[in-house]
Formats: structure tokens, C-alpha cells, sequence
């Protein structure tokens, strides 16, 4: 299962998306209203647990965590460092 299959896995488990067609790896998750700043934290804590690593708060911006596609590339180059 990729980065962006399991992300959307997770965010649809997670929070109410009335249209799942509609999460796609590009749409922003705060702008589009699905996640809020407390969701963000789950999410954060979910990255952190399943992939095994540390999101720093300087990590924590729209281009590495807003929408599914920006986040799989997040945890690419973070666990390309860790390697």
C-alpha cells in the first residue's frame, strides 16, 4: 500500500468525508474543511507512528502536510534522511 493509499485510508477511518470520490492527492484537507487544526494533530500522530518518524513543529506547514500528495512526499524525503 502506497504513502497516498494509506493516508486516504486513514483520513476517510478518521474523519467525516461525505464524498470519498472527492479526496483526491491534491485536494487541500484544510481549505476543503476536512480537517481541522486539531485533526492536523492526528494526522501528525499517525504519520509519526506508522512510518517512524518525528514531525518536527518547523515541519508542520502547508507544503509538507495539506493535502495527501504533499504528505507522501513528506514522509518520502523524511524517511529517505532517516535511512
Amino acid at each position: 500500500m502506497t504513502v497516498e493509499d494509506r493516508m486516504r485510508a486513514f483520513i476517510l477511518e478518521t474523519f467525516y468525508v461525505s464524498d470519498p470520490g472527492e479526496l483526491t492527492d491534491e485536494l487541500s484537507l484544510i481549505d476543503s474543511g476536512l480537517v481541522d487544526s486539531t485533526g492536523m494533530l492526528d494526522i501528525i500522530l499517525f504519520i509519526e507512528g506508522e512510518y517512524g518518524i518525528r514531525v518536527e513543529d518547523t515541519e508542520t506547514i502547508p507544503e509538507n502536510l495539506e493535502t495527501i500528495g504533499r504528505i507522501a512526499g513528506f514522509v518520502a524525503r523524511k524517511t529517505a534522511d532517516a535511512a
